[in-house]
């Protein structure tokens, strides 16, 4: 058997460079698949690869006009994939980078701090009051900050039931935190599509899966008509939380350092 081994490999020999090279190709298109699935990309992915058959089949069967077509529009195929997937590019040149470099992640480090965050949501959705909580992890949210209004005060529960007091007029919009500081309130964020959630969601809603899209923040959002808390994260809205459950979940994802 080992022979037999030998002599097919005599007929292609592979040296260490190439295995190499095949290893990294697989690990860079693994991760690829890791990074689009369960996103809008797989959708627009599905739609390159019936392009690019219909080129194929058009050249195969001598449709002149319509290959011609498809050869210039995948002559620019890599402009088009940069402009179709430049959010998630942009997410993961900085998932990368965060990984080889580390990030700028201030989260909070004391237990304490969550169980506090997690009573002022509480007592926000008793009084049915409508808010928006973006909790930066390691990808910076500098370019959402600077659309809304500069604040320098501590994330506690007297600084959020302010803010998101309806006569405040900073109520309207997003809270970023960068660990245990708030950052900016009123800040407006992109928007999930209107498939990405049923139509009983409303814009609270809509804008906190958003934000999780572009970027790895945990977003909490109080529904003022359901009085229940939310959490979304890689775009995707939890089911409603008890104060138990927020905890651990502010535990596992803001507090620690994932």
């Amino acid at each position: 058997m080992t022979d037999w081994i030998k002599e097919i490999l005599s007929y292609a020999p592979i040296s260490w460079r190439e295995v190499l090279d095949i290893l990294l190709v697989a690990v860079l298109f693994y991760r690829l698949i890791l990074l689009v699935r369960g996103t809008r990309a797989v959708s627009v992915l599905h739609g390159i690869i019936v392009v690019v058959v219909a080129y194929y089949l058009s050249g195969e069967f001598g449709l002149f006009t319509l290959h011609w077509l498809l050869t210039n529009f995948l002559s620019s195929f890599f402009l088009v994939m940069v402009i179709l997937f430049q959010a998630d590019i942009r997410k993961a040149l900085s998932q990368v980078g965060l990984r080889w470099f580390g990030g700028a992640n201030t989260a909070a480090r004391d237990a304490d701090r969550a169980h506090e965050l997690a009573e002022a949501l509480g007592a926000l959705a008793k009084r049915r009051m409508g808010a928006l909580v973006v909790l930066e992890r390691g990808m910076p949210l500098g370019d959402i900050m600077a659309r809304g209004v500069e604040l320098s005060t501590r994330l506690s529960a007297d600084a959020l039931l302010t803010i998101f007091h309806r006569e405040t007029p900073l109520h309207d919009g997003a809270l970023v935190a960068r660990g245990d500081q708030v950052a900016a309130v009123a800040c407006i964020l992109p928007l999930a599509t209107y498939q990405s959630l049923p139509a009983s969601f409303g814009t609270r809603h809509r804008a906190a899966v958003g934000v999780t899209e572009e970027s790895d923040a945990l977003a909490l959002v109080v529904s003022e008509e359901r009085g229940e808390i939310r959490a979304a994260q890689g775009g995707k809205l939890s089911e409603p939380l008890d104060q138990d459950a927020l905890v651990k979940l502010l535990l596992a994802k803001w507090v620690e350092r994932q």
